[in-house]
């Protein structure tokens, strides 16, 4: 084992580099390049049939950058390969079309896009869609009828913070000859490794924690060099590639996620302890409350416990708009993960689409509202709650 391969998460990260920079700098430039020039015509067919390593096309994912960035992804998640989209819908797009072609099966509440882009189109082009329910754990053997098909989830999940077993699952999705992948947006590479407990792809939307600032669009796919050869294909031929100018920025924001995700984790759970004893919340979704239905499940797979929250007011939507509308600190918008506490309403934004009746089915009260907590002062937080709740 290498010397690097023995640092930290935050040491290797920081010290991520594919070249060294002739003028001192500690970060590589940024190679803005399209295209790259040869010598000749066989060391440009060399490139082209794999016999040497180098940079061909930009659109290709052939870029100092983008490698750069895709090295420090694949450490993050303990991967063979990484691959850098433009979006995190860029990165389930292409996973979902390369590996879910003989059917797909989706445990568990998803993010609205995922959702979307599973049932309008997914199903559109021929491939097998079918949803599971959390409860319905016990049907994904049957639904795995034959090999080839592929396991998607997310955990935890949006918005109720739902905790899946990734142990249990993998384990039956692989005797039936399937493929796992995992949505690992809410929990971070920090407080969970979906692929140390079995999972075969981990996907990232990189504009919420990885990205960490508000100020970028990127998504991320960590897996074996054998399943990343496959979407690459499809990343380079529906060009979803992230442009190096973002991925220079991913890179920047990497090297600060492990002590931006310790205070998430920090303010999160003290905004969760405080929510639960105000009288005009009804519930709190949190998996580091040992009251939460999955605490002791979050505990044995997740290192920490995340930024993510939501809580069920007292006395339904309309309530739960005036708490949002009246919040401070706060800052009522969709998305999460930046340093700034954000506040949604799955009814009236990422759970919009479906009715009443599936909303409750999943979970999502009319009174929930979903707290992205920042990495503001935790006392802040409670006292703009506090207020917005009276």
């Amino acid at each position: 084992m290498s010397d690097s391969a023995k640092q930290g998460p935050a040491t290797g990260i920081i010290h991520n580099r594919r070249h060294k920079d002739p003028f001192g700098s500690p970060y590589s430039p940024v190679y803005n390049t399209t295209t790259y020039r040869f010598e000749n015509t066989e060391a440009l067919l060399d490139v082209i049939e794999g016999r040497t390593q180098g940079n061909l096309y930009t659109r290709w994912g052939t870029n100092p950058t983008i490698q750069e960035l895709e090295m420090g992804l694949a450490r993050l998640e303990n991967a063979e390969a990484a691959l850098a989209f433009a979006s995190g819908m860029a990165a389930i797009s292409a996973t979902l079309l390369a590996h879910g072609r003989n059917g797909i099966v989706c445990v568990g509440d998803l993010y609205g896009g995922t959702q979307e882009l599973l049932i309008n189109h997914c199903q559109t082009l021929g491939i097998p869609v079918r949803f599971l329910f959390k409860e319905e754990l016990a049907q994904l053997e049957a639904e795995l009828d034959r090999p080839g098909k592929l396991v998607y989830f997310e955990t935890p999940a949006n918005p109720n913070l739902a905790i899946l077993d990734l142990q249990a699952i993998a384990a039956t999705a692989h005797r039936q000859g399937a493929l796992v992948a995992v949505d690992n947006t809410f929990a971070s590479p920090i407080n969970q490794k979906p692929l140390e407990l079995g999972a075969d792809l981990v996907l990232h939307s990189a504009t919420k924690y990885l990205g960490g600032h508000s100020d970028l669009t990127a998504g991320a796919l960590m897996t074996s060099t054998e399943l990343a050869t496959t979407v690459a294909s499809w990343r380079k031929n529906l060009g979803q590639l992230i442009a190096p100018e973002t991925a220079a920025l991913l890179s920047r924001s990497l090297r600060t996620l492990q002590v931006r995700i310790r205070q998430h984790n920090d303010n999160a759970l003290a905004v969760a302890r405080a929510m639960e004893q105000h009288p005009k919340v009804l519930k709190v979704h949190y998996p580091g409350l040992p009251s939460f239905a999955d605490h002791k499940l979050a505990s044995q797979q997740m290192t920490g416990f995340g930024g993510m929250l939501s809580i069920e007011v007292e006395g339904g939507q309309q309530a739960a708009a005036s708490v949002a509308d009246n919040l401070k600190v706060f800052l009522l918008a969709t998305s999460l993960g930046g340093v700034e506490s954000l506040v949604s309403q799955p009814s009236a934004t990422s759970h919009h689409a479906l009715s009443r009746e599936e909303r409750l089915q999943r979970g999502i009260g009319d009174g929930m509202l979903r707290l992205s907590v920042g990495l503001e002062d935790a006392q802040d937080l409670i006292a703009d709650l506090h207020q917005a709740l009276k």
